[in-house]
């Protein structure tokens, strides 16, 4: 007999009844309504996103083991979610959205070996005193690699955790340092070479925590007097990640003991993971035994995303909640938040709340008020020396060249287009502009704004310098 959607359904609603109470089965289970069988992927429809929610959050195990039965191990189960059109007066529209059957980290169990009568290994995650020790992993299994998007500001980076994730301990990126800005991934990728880790090795031990955390537990450790409990306690960890490594620093006696914590653990095949806003040269107040071990491995700067990046990051946040927008609007986000995922991601779900709550039409209007408040918040100030660094870095000179005396044309040129890029994006005066770019005065300043204006108009060539110092001004 041929399966169908309805057959399939109705024999995993069996299985279900059988397994919780009637009245969170009527509740639950009775609204849904099966809507297609293809290969091994169920779709069903449910009456609300809420609805879909609670189904994942409390009942995705039992969907998966009963659809497991119907449709074997490879079986996939997704929703239909049958909503109200907040875009206008339209017909009632359907979002669909995949089943995460993503559960939370198992603690790992450790039998650590003890050297006395009475011994009382402290775990400083959990009440001290006890043999068999469960590790917490403190993961977070929703940043996970597949939704970390790749692109050329994270490749090296999200690369070198895959190889970490696939051979903790056996790599040469061990140390591997994922530095960089704020809100660009690091925690992210942190935690997505951890729940790789654990997917592929439920047996490692596998431990986040926060160099803030790891601080006041060592302070603590010192309180109680058991300093080597704590030690001997990062010593059971497979892979260590510690996050934001750059907050040990001037902390001397936490670096002593963590220097003690990760020799052991690299001399023994473990794998450490540390991720920093900051290159390990520029890391202030930070022991040189420490800081070079963080280089022993490898280094991974994550930078801000290109447009491209940005627009994929979107769609992804899109799929992921079931909405649709039109592309002109993701452009429109992606082209004005640059700084860092974080903003992108807050500015796309305001939007989606704003249109649903408000019950408005996604606009460009609406997006752009939206925006507005982010890029409010995260625009750069763009300095009279940012704009020299730029135009001097287009031209391939050297500031000091810039602002020197010499009359040379592309140097003069260079000079003006500096000249002219401070006018139109700071307020500072004629005078305080010439000052700063070789001590000219503001009649000098003046000429020069009228000469690009000129140029502009009448020289294809010089009319490209202008338009690509310009994107990278406002980029």
């Amino acid at each position: 007999m041929t399966k169908t959607a309805q057959s399939v359904w109705e024999n995993c609603l069996s299985f279900i009844k059988d397994n919780i109470q009637d009245q969170a089965y009527k509740t639950w289970f009775e609204p849904i309504k099966s809507v297609e069988l293809t290969d091994n992927a169920l779709y069903i429809q449910v009456p609300s996103k809420f609805f879909y929610e609670w189904l994942e959050e409390h009942y995705v195990k039992l969907l998966k083991v009963a659809l497991t039965k119907e449709l074997g191990k490879n079986a996939k189960l997704l929703y239909k979610i049958k909503m109200e059109n907040t875009y206008g007066n339209k017909q009632p529209f359907t979002e669909q959205l995949p089943s995460a059957n993503r559960v939370p980290m198992k603690p790992q169990e450790v039998d650590a070996p003890f050297k006395n009568l009475n011994p009382e290994l402290k775990n400083p995650f959990v009440i001290p005193g006890i043999r068999n020790l469960k590790i917490e992993s403190q993961l977070n299994p929703n940043y996970s690699f597949d939704n970390f998007l790749e692109g050329d500001s994270n490749r090296l980076a999200r690369s070198a955790g895959m190889a970490v994730a696939n051979k903790p301990g056996g790599t040469s990126f061990n140390p591997l340092l994922i530095f960089g800005g704020v809100g660009l991934g690091k925690t992210h990728l942190a935690h997505a070479i951890g729940v790789e880790v654990k997917d592929k090795y439920p047996e490692k031990t596998v431990l986040y925590i926060s160099a803030e955390i790891f601080t006041q537990q060592y302070i603590d450790s010192v309180k109680k007097n058991n300093r080597n409990d704590f030690i001997h306690f990062y010593q059971l960890i497979d892979v260590l990640i510690i996050d934001d490594v750059q907050f040990l620093s001037g902390k001397s006696g936490t670096q002593d003991v963590f220097f003690h914590i990760f020799n052991y653990l690299h001399q023994n095949g473990k794998q450490v993971i540390l991720t920093s806003d900051k290159a390990p040269v520029d890391m202030q107040d930070i022991e040189q035994r420490l800081l070079s071990r963080f280089k022993w491995g490898l280094s991974a700067e994550l930078h801000q995303p290109d447009y491209e990046t940005r627009i994929s990051i979107l769609k992804n946040i899109l799929y992921r909640d079931g909405v649709e927008m039109p592309e002109d609007i993701l452009e429109y986000v992606a082209r004005n938040i640059k700084t860092n995922v974080r903003e992108l991601e807050g500015a796309i779900i305001s939007l989606i709340a704003q249109s649903s709550f408000n019950k408005k039409e996604v606009t460009i209007e609406l997006a752009k008020s939206v925006v507005e408040k982010f890029v409010k918040n995260v625009k750069r100030e763009i300095s009279i020396d940012y704009i020299q660094k730029i135009v001097s870095d287009y031209f391939q000179l050297d500031i000091e060249t810039l602002q020197s005396k010499t009359r040379k044309r592309h140097v003069v040129q260079a000079r003006q287009l500096a000249m002219f890029f401070a006018k139109k994006f700071t307020k500072a005066s004629l005078a305080n502009i010439g000052s700063q770019i070789g001590d000219r005065d503001h009649a000098t300043v003046l000429h020069a704004c009228k000469t690009v204006d000129n140029l502009v108009s009448t020289d294809k060539q010089f009319k490209k310098f202008v338009e690509d110092i310009n994107k990278k001004l406002t980029l």
